[in-house]
């Protein structure tokens, strides 16, 4: 291990360091940087799961309202088979996002795992900060919303009825 690995963290590195240990420094670095890359790609997974469920809630919803309302105007006689299919696509859009959801907790809870197992062997510094995503918290107040939909849709209950 380079100076800075023995003589502990506090040991700055600069370029009038040995080589070895300019190379080890740079190393930890570049590790710690692709943490927050693999983070940022983790969160853009989760924001095209969002996006996918988006739209899937949304044209789910709009079908069975709009449907609904050329059945309550007696425009249609009967509505059924197309708000079952809004009410599926609403359902496909919700079971898509708890399944992204819980995909980007695991792969997260794992990188965090794995960062704090590569500070505590000294490989990386892990002075950056690690904030929770914003696209988690995104995805979830998108799921109230896709739930809220459902109860309005299934048993006229709720704000959108």
């Amino acid at each position: 291990m380079g100076e800075h690995m023995q003589n502990g963290p506090k040991t700055r590195i600069t370029s009038q360091s040995d080589a070895a240990s300019i190379s080890t420094e740079l190393a930890s670095r570049r590790t710690g940087m692709s943490f927050q890359r693999t983070r940022m790609s983790a969160d853009r997974t989760l924001m095209s799961v969002i996006r996918t469920s988006l739209s899937l809630i949304g044209f789910g919803f709009t079908i069975f309202q709009v449907f609904q309302k050329l059945h309550e105007s007696e425009v249609l006689k009967s509505s059924a088979a197309a708000t079952h299919f809004g009410v599926a696509l609403v359902l496909l859009g919700i079971a898509m996002l708890l399944v992204g959801i819980a995909y980007h907790v695991s792969f997260m809870v794992g990188l965090r795992q794995e960062r704090a197992a590569m500070k505590a062997d000294g490989l990386v510094h892990a002075e950056s900060q690690f904030p929770v995503s914003l696209t988690l918290l995104v995805a979830l107040l998108l799921l109230a919303i896709g739930l809220l939909a459902i109860a309005s849709m299934v048993f006229h209950v709720g704000p959108f009825g």
